[in-house]
């Protein structure tokens, strides 16, 4: 009976973390999700009011591009930085540090990685400080070499600035692929590479057939965290363009940030809130699922 009971004993050291998790995580979960039906505005109690949050948000094209927008987020925080960020890790870890040592590919490493230690806001600041149209270092350098012509507002002009805040988010991100893969890679014999080096494959030959199938489930992870990522954003939209102009990079994140606390329309950002909840477990599900099932193929083979 002892070893059952001091078995069970172990369960009063979830207790913490569980009372955490609830008031944390579940009870603001459960409450978002009872005032996505109310009518709020934050100050009398709510009134319920059924499904007519969910329809105006349906009927609401500022969602719908916010969205939209979130597309873009995903091309910037996922798609280029882990495709950069494989190509970059294969390299110093294959060329840089097998030739020059592994203190310049683990500088390089860390050097990637420094806009992941800046706090989000901090860093857009510094960006729009750069980006400025006026006295900017962006259309200063431009003017310094024959092509004042290509200045502009790069965040007040609604044609650049979604695709100015893109380049800011892949220079944010690639650093975290950067280290994951190269501490992945780090479990992969190098004597593979010194092997099929020998036999002549050349970079590319060895990353498609020793780099990518090693680490792949690194790939997914990284993969499912930054989209999780991508459809959070909030701090650079925040402190760059406060989601315009004219809402070009409202996201839905900002958006329902906007219609609890400048609309003062707390139902309905909860609401926005909510949907994108939803959007985020049904995008976590996919990837988990398409990840076991690329691991039965794997052990199938």
């Amino acid at each position: 009976m002892k070893p059952v009971l001091a078995g069970r004993s172990y369960w009063w050291y979830l207790l913490p973390g569980l009372f955490l998790l609830t008031v944390i995580i579940i009870v603001p979960l459960v409450w978002n999700v009872y005032l996505s039906f109310t009518d709020y505005r934050g100050v009398v109690a709510p009134r319920w009011s059924g499904l007519d949050n969910w329809i105006a948000l349906f009927q609401d094209q500022r969602f719908w591009l916010s969205f939209r927008n979130s597309i873009a987020m995903i091309l910037a925080m996922v798609i280029a930085p882990t495709i950069l960020g494989l190509v970059l890790a294969a390299a110093m870890f294959d060329v840089v540090g097998r030739k020059f040592g592994g203190r310049l590919a683990s500088f390089f490493r860390a050097t990637y990685y420094l806009p992941q230690i800046l706090p989000s806001v901090i860093a857009a600041i510094v960006i729009g400080w750069i980006l400025r149209p006026e006295n900017g270092a962006l259309n200063t350098i431009l003017e310094a070499i024959g092509l004042g012509s290509l200045a502009g507002n790069w965040l007040g002009d609604p044609s650049t600035a979604l695709g100015s805040i893109m380049v800011v988010l892949v220079w944010v991100q690639i650093g975290y692929p950067i280290v994951i893969f190269m501490a992945a890679l780090e479990r992969v014999d190098p004597e593979l590479y010194e092997a099929a080096e020998i036999d002549g494959a050349g970079w590319f030959r060895r990353f498609g057939a020793i780099t990518l199938p090693m680490i792949r489930p690194e790939v997914f992870v990284v993969a499912l965290t930054c989209t999780i990522a991508a459809l959070k954003v909030f701090g650079p939209v925040y402190a760059l363009t406060g989601g315009g102009p004219n809402f070009a990079t409202t996201v839905p994140s900002y958006y329902a940030y906007s219609q609890f606390f400048q609309s003062q329309q707390v139902g309905y950002g909860a609401a926005i809130a909510t949907a994108l909840t939803i959007v985020i477990v049904a995008v976590s599900i996919v990837f988990v699922w398409a990840q076991n099932r690329a691991e039965r193929k794997e052990s199938e083979r």
